[in-house]
């Protein structure tokens, strides 16, 4: 006999819908950063920062692991040198 006569089975209850909301606990870990770009001279003083730090030994991985923690700090308003004192520290 086939299966598709008679009454079908009821469907299973919908979930409930979740909230959007996170918990007030986890509100300030889940800030949106906001994008703040470099300007023009701050990419061009961190291009010659890099030569130079390319000159003085860095390797590859080391070059580009301080030139994106430079970037970081940059963004955030330091100079070249103020960043770099606070990465070698």
């Amino acid at each position: 006999m086939s299966s598709y006569g008679g009454s079908a089975p009821e469907p299973a209850p919908a979930p409930a819908p979740q909230t959007k909301s996170p918990s007030p606990a986890e509100a300030p870990s889940k800030k949106k950063r906001v994008g703040v770009k470099m300007t023009d001279k701050q990419k061009g003083d961190l291009t010659k920062h890099m030569e130079k730090q390319k000159k003085a030994g860095m390797s590859g991985t080391e070059l580009k692991s301080h030139r994106m923690k430079m970037m970081g700090r940059m963004r955030k308003g330091m100079t070249i040198q103020k960043a770099h004192k606070d990465i070698m520290k």
